[in-house]
């Protein structure tokens, strides 16, 4: 797969709210796509390579979802996948402090999207994401012990995230949810909806 990596450029200016906070340099921790928007459902512009910098300018405020300056300042990248440097440690964003000084940005203004209260995803008006919190440990070793072959799809491993037909999805006993493991991720899967409800890391 030809990968496309982003020289860097000057960011466009974007709606902030609040304070205006400088620009964060981070580093992705894998081969990361950037996409049009802040959702597993837009289109793919670039990869950040791993270990290949860029600069945050803000996140939607309760979601993981953060836009970089390079593509124009109309980048998209998941902060799971994300480091940057935070009171002299490498963190993941997503793990940042909260003092951290991140500009918050507005999400788009469309009408299709919204961003789900439990995981910060933007995901599709007409079908929420169920909020399952943290599973039972049990299930957590189950997945781990009975690995499968993973399934390699383009796209970020996020909640929300739904996986085509062709996905076979494994069982676990006397647990309503399956598993698959996902560009060797292991995840959660709604049945019915085939969505992604929790992400194991």
């Amino acid at each position: 797969m030809k990968r496309l990596l982003f020289p860097a450029l000057a960011g466009a200016l974007l709606t902030i709210t609040g304070a205006a906070f400088a620009d964060t340099p981070v580093q992705a921790v894998t081969d990361l796509n950037v996409r049009a928007g802040p959702g597993p459902q837009y289109p793919v512009v670039g990869v950040l390579a791993a270990g290949q910098s860029a600069t945050l300018n803000g996140c939607i405020e309760g979601s993981k979802w953060c836009t970089i300056a390079e593509a124009g300042g109309k980048g998209w990248v998941y902060s799971d996948y994300v480091t940057g440097d935070f009171g002299g440690s490498r963190v993941v964003v997503t793990r940042r402090p909260a003092d951290a000084g991140i500009a918050v940005v507005a999400p788009p203004t469309d009408d299709v999207y919204t961003t789900d209260t439990y995981t910060g995803a933007i995901v599709s008006n007409d079908d929420a994401i169920e909020s399952i919190g943290r599973p039972p440990a049990e299930v957590g070793t189950y997945v781990t012990e009975h690995r499968v072959d993973p399934v390699y799809l383009d796209g970020e491993v996020v909640t929300g995230a739904t996986l085509p037909d062709t996905v076979e999805l494994r069982e676990i006993p006397d647990y309503r949810y399956r598993y698959v493991y996902v560009n060797n991720q292991p995840a959660l899967v709604d049945p019915g909806t085939r969505r992604i409800v929790y992400v194991m890391r």
